[in-house]
């Protein structure tokens, strides 16, 4: 069995697996460390290649054999094998060649080393196997027994001593033949499961998905593993023995921890390395998210356990770091909330518009329904201005009810994420003068409107979302002004931007809600006699964003309002700005 220990700055590592492979030069956990395993170990190491002739052999293997430094490389491995073996060796070494795997050699024989001065000495030999660009090599453990030969043999003399005494020591020596057969099978039990431990632990370390960083009790990072090399863009020798484990953190994150820690404990806690011994003394090291910092300095969540490692004695030696990615599962919460959030905006919607509805879908039907049955009692041709009277009231309100409805209607697809622009040129004055005559239905007594354009009448706008602002902003200054009032509508398309402007001379909207105005359902506090839903400049701003369009609102009570919406970028470009 071979088996290899070092100790680490007080701490034992054992490795012991007779199909342990190494690489040229070494990567598992560290190279340096394994390198420094292969040229101090304390068993002889050798590695040969497809034809027998050695390609790296340690130290220790030069110091069996009796060469010097570096004098084994090139030679065939049988050098080391006395003359006798030596033609059996080479069939033996073919063969394994040709069908390498991994073994204990030469079972139920007698191996023997030949050293460079001839002396010959008992040996053990374990074979591992392993592939490097379509060429193999033979792995070789060789152990010298000569002290286990001649303990065997000092037991042999000691069985014969024992048996010319067997009546005076026949328990006695059963009894301890007893325990000898009991240790050496207890030790053979602790090495089969110490070699499948070590198995089982250098797979996690090389293939788990997650994170393992180990730091000494300073944060000094000792290894990492090829995950970590992966997920951070480090290699190894780039940190190891180099840098803190605060090289993968974002310092602000440090510092708010050290703050609640400092709160916490009542001392003064350094946004630095101390932030994790004092989690890990506070039992509080599990699942705590971080963002990690890689080497290109992008970043991305993880949820980190610290556990705190100590040796035999129980002082503290180091700190085990496990790290996972849950930055996938971050955007899955984060957009999880905007969906609840969203649908939450939704219902509170649909709650709204419910009480909404039910408010200020009365007092229209119940004008259209009075209007109706007067309707039927006006028979006669002297009744024609009072039908007519009745119908206009009939007409405005429907109108208002269809208001209502499509203001709703274009918030629930605003919300939905439903809205796009649609760009086109077309004739910006042409579709002015074309709206006026839609709202006049809506003017009171001596109302009127003024329209005023200047520069090109060619715009690039979407025209539909165009006609719903300018609607929406005239339906308001008709609606928030008094009789005998003139609403001026102010379009002006130069060469980088498009302007527009709508001015009345109303009720105008009090200093302190005009932060508010563009809020769903918000309405000014001095007009809650008028009816409305508080809808429409919510609408009128959402389109204007999504044109890349600017609102502003100048307003003083009394004195009325005037809304200025500044398109640029898309909406700003025109072909033909001449005018017409």
């Amino acid at each position: 069995m071979a088996k290899i220990v070092v100790s680490y700055k007080g701490n034992p590592l054992l490795i012991e697996n007779s199909e342990l492979s190494f690489g040229m030069p070494f990567t598992t956990l560290s190279s340096k460390t394994f390198q420094a395993l292969f040229d101090y170990a304390t068993i002889g190491i050798l590695i040969t290649n497809s034809k027998g002739e050695i390609q790296s052999a340690n130290k220790f293997i030069e110091h069996q054999f009796g060469y010097t430094e570096h004098e084994l490389l090139g030679l065939k491995v049988e050098m080391l094998i006395p003359q006798r073996f030596k033609e059996r060796h080479v069939h033996h070494r073919e063969r394994h060649s040709n069908d390498p795997h991994s073994r204990p050699m030469g079972l139920g024989m007698e191996l023997a080393g030949l050293k460079k001065n001839g002396t010959e000495f008992p040996v053990e030999v374990s074979l591992g196997h392993y592939t490097i660009d379509n060429e193999n090599y033979a792995l070789a453990f060789i152990n010298d027994i000569s002290q286990r030969k001649e303990t065997e043999q000092a037991i042999k003399h000691l069985n014969t001593h024992l048996e010319e005494k067997v009546k005076e020591g026949t328990q006695s020596l059963a009894l301890t033949v007893e325990q000898l057969s009991a240790q050496i099978k207890e030790t053979e039990r602790k090495d089969a499961e110490l070699q499948r431990v070590n198995t089982f632990l250098n797979n996690i370390w090389n293939h788990a998905g997650a994170i393992i960083i180990v730091c000494d009790k300073n944060g000094l990072i000792l290894f990492i593993n090829p995950a970590a090399e992966k997920a951070l863009g480090y290699k190894s020798g780039e940190i190891v023995n180099k840098h803190n484990l605060v090289l993968f953190h974002v310092l602000a994150e440090l510092q708010n921890k050290a703050a609640e820690l400092s709160i916490q404990t009542g001392r003064n806690i350094s946004a630095d390395f101390e932030v994790f011994t004092t989690l890990a003394a506070l039992n509080s090291s599990n699942d705590l998210e971080f963002h990690f910092v890689r080497k290109d300095s992008s970043t991305f969540f993880v949820s980190l356990d610290i556990t705190l490692m100590k040796d035999a004695q129980g002082v503290t030696s180091g700190y085990l770091g496990i790290a996972i990615d849950i930055s996938e599962k971050k955007v899955a919460e984060a957009e999880l909330r905007a969906a609840l959030e969203k649908e939450k905006e939704l219902n509170e919607l649909k709650s709204r518009f419910v009480s909404m509805a039910s408010h200020e879908f009365r007092t229209p039907l119940s004008a259209v329904l009075s209007s109706a049955y007067l309707l039927s009692r006006y028979t006669t041709t002297e009744d024609q201005a009072n039908r007519d009277k009745h119908i206009q009231r009939i007409v405005t309100s429907v109108s208002s009810l269809t208001e209502i409805l499509n203001d709703f209607l274009s918030v629930g697809k605003i919300e939905e994420g439903a809205v796009h622009p649609h760009y086109s040129h077309y004739d910006v004055r042409k579709q002015m003068t074309d709206i006026i005559p839609e709202v006049q239905h809506l003017f009171k007594k001596g109302q009127s409107i003024y329209y005023q354009h200047s520069g090109g009448d060619i715009i690039f706008s979407d025209a539909s979302m165009l006609k719903h602002i300018v609607t929406n902003l005239l339906s308001n200054a008709i609606k928030f002004s008094p009789e005998d009032t003139l609403v001026t509508l102010t379009t002006d398309n130069s060469k980088d931007k498009f302007t527009l402007s709508v001015k009345d001379n109303g009720i105008g909207i009090p200093k302190e809600d005009q932060g508010s105005l563009f809020r769903r359902f918000f309405r000014s506090s001095n007009v809650t006699n008028i009816q409305g839903t508080g809808l429409g400049l919510h609408i009128v701003n959402k389109y204007a964003e999504i044109m890349n369009g600017h609102i502003e609102c100048q307003s003083e009570v009394g004195k009325g309002t005037q809304f200025t919406i500044t398109f640029t970028n898309k909406s700003a470009g025109n072909e033909n700005n001449s005018d017409h």
